[in-house]
């Protein structure tokens, strides 16, 4: 005998948005996603604008295709919007008394921003106004991990744009330095609700991106940092002859565009840029962590996927605070250029039937 059963429409309705984060993501069955906070929610643009987070993946794919690499300056660029007054869509505002021109988003790349400018344009001739730049970035930057090799999993959504933009006093004052040592880092990473194993699951971004020589130059003169591995100290010297030179080397030397576990290897054979990164195997309240991640992929994946998670929720704006602007780069009280990409190919790849699914 058959049994049939029968789910009321409104059911299957309401369950939709959970149904896909089980049938969707990989990861999904190995971790529980942290609950959103309130005013955000998994799916929130599934009836207001249903297409946004497959426009989103789309136009990430058609970008990073040709040129991996760009999804560091992507993933960047929220960190930095994220640990200054909260994941609001504010580092993208291009003004002069704002965020970007502060000492550490001086090296932002330009690319990114015309990134997700030019995905909100595309969301905006769908579906005007429903959109937030806080979450194009945040849905970016999920892409970009996806894309460079790193997990796939989902994210809240339902930001709202901040009707501000800190100054450069504040940015300073907010953004984790690459000098600081580990009791730095967990006041800073403390002080936005994250712990210390958010700390080294996040500094595990380091696995893509580049450095410039000025970042690093103390670890290298007058004397060598005794923590760097001598061969790889050797070559960052030959590389960066002294601060000032305007170069970058990659922040991993092994797999520099993917996003792996390398990076805590990397950490444990002195073979990482940064004060911020080498600190944190001498102290005993992250070493045990960065051995850990460094032993196991698949455990830096799964602390990194919940750490990202905690972290796009930072000091949120939701419901009616802030807004929703129409271009990223400015307030809705003023008017700008968009600033676009090279990308042609990108519109046209949209409509590729092999991107049609999540």
């Amino acid at each position: 005998m058959q049994i049939r059963t029968c789910v009321p429409l409104w059911l299957m309705v309401v369950l939709a948005p959970s149904l896909m984060l089980l049938l969707v993501s990989p990861i999904a069955d190995r971790i529980d996603l942290p609950p959103p906070v309130t005013g955000l929610s998994y799916g929130f643009y599934e009836r207001s604008c249903p297409k946004a987070e497959r426009i989103v993946k789309q136009m990430m794919k058609a970008f990073l295709t040709p040129n991996v690499s760009q999804a560091a300056g992507v993933i960047r660029l929220f960190f930095h919007d994220c640990f200054v007054q909260g994941c609001d869509g504010s580092v993208l505002i291009n003004d002069t008394q704002g965020e970007q021109p502060a000492i550490p988003n001086r090296t932002l790349r330009a690319s990114a921003l015309a990134i997700i400018e030019q995905i909100k344009t595309k969301l905006e001739s769908v579906c005007p106004n429903k959109v937030s730049c806080a979450d194009v970035l945040a849905l970016a930057a999920r892409e970009a991990i996806r894309r460079a090799k790193g997990s796939h999993f989902h994210i809240p959504t339902g930001r709202r744009d901040s009707l501000n933009f800190a100054n450069s006093t504040t940015v300073l004052a907010n953004l984790p330095g690459p000098t600081f040592n580990t009791s730095q880092l967990l006041l800073s990473f403390g002080s936005k609700g994250l712990n210390a194993i958010d700390l080294v699951a996040l500094s595990g971004a380091h696995t893509v991106g580049l450095a410039h020589c000025g970042t690093f130059s103390k670890r290298l003169r007058p004397t060598v940092d005794p923590r760097l591995n001598p061969t790889f100290a050797e070559s960052l010297i030959q590389t960066c002859p002294n601060s000032s030179i305007n170069v970058a080397v990659n922040m991993d030397i092994v797999t520099p565009n993917k996003f792996d576990n390398k990076y805590y290897s990397n950490i444990v054979n002195g073979e990482v840029v940064f004060n911020s990164d080498a600190t944190l195997l001498e102290d005993s309240r992250t070493r045990a962590t960065v051995e850990e991640f460094a032993a196991e992929d698949h455990e830096f994946h799964h602390h990194f996927t919940i750490s990202f998670i905690k972290m796009s929720m930072i000091e949120v704006l939701t419901g009616n605070q802030g807004n929703i602007r129409k271009v990223c780069s400015v307030l809705n009280s003023k008017t700008t250029p968009i600033i676009t990409t090279t990308d042609s190919h990108v519109e046209s790849e949209l409509d590729t039937p092999s991107y049609a699914t999540m």
